[in-house]
């Protein structure tokens, strides 16, 4: 799942949440009502769709920060590219 959600075994539901966050992320500006409705048909109320919206957006964020401020990363992951100064 970590190379590419769409080849995980996910349930229906998952993979529609992944698919938003996907596109919430990479092209934030094209939401469209039709992308809430993808997690409506999967049964999901508003207070859900609200959490994964806030969730994603808080992601980002915590990131941005970490990247500004060039934070410890856990093991495994890449250096920064100017090697965290």
């Amino acid at each position: 799942m970590a190379d590419d959600w769409r080849q995980a075994d996910l349930l229906t539901v998952d993979s529609a949440l992944c698919a938003f966050a996907e596109q919430l992320s990479a092209n934030p500006g094209a939401m469209e009502r039709a992308h809430v409705e993808s997690l409506r048909a999967e049964d999901l109320d508003d207070v859900a769709i609200h959490d994964a919206i806030q969730t994603i957006a808080y992601f980002h964020y915590i990131n941005r920060v970490a990247d500004a401020v060039h934070v410890a990363l856990d093991s495994g992951m890449p250096d920064y590219p100017d090697g965290g100064r």
